[in-house]
């Protein structure tokens, strides 16, 4: 259904759990840009507006 990569899985995952997208890069070792790249592309494959629009869907989806 979604084509997602393993580090956007990753970074939506942590998005799920309501971190930022600073603690999302302190969690993963990447820079803040790095991680709002990954949440930018994965809202764009998902085709939402917002983070909350994309972790529901990604719960309506059983996405993990």
């Amino acid at each position: 259904m979604f084509s997602l990569t393993e580090r956007e899985l990753e970074v939506l995952k942590l998005m799920t759990s309501g971190l930022s997208n600073t603690e999302i890069a302190e969690t993963l070792f990447i820079s803040k840009h790095t991680a709002k790249a990954h949440v930018s592309a994965l809202m764009k494959k998902l085709n939402t507006r917002s983070r909350s629009q994309a972790t529901f869907l990604a719960g309506k989806n059983n996405i993990f």
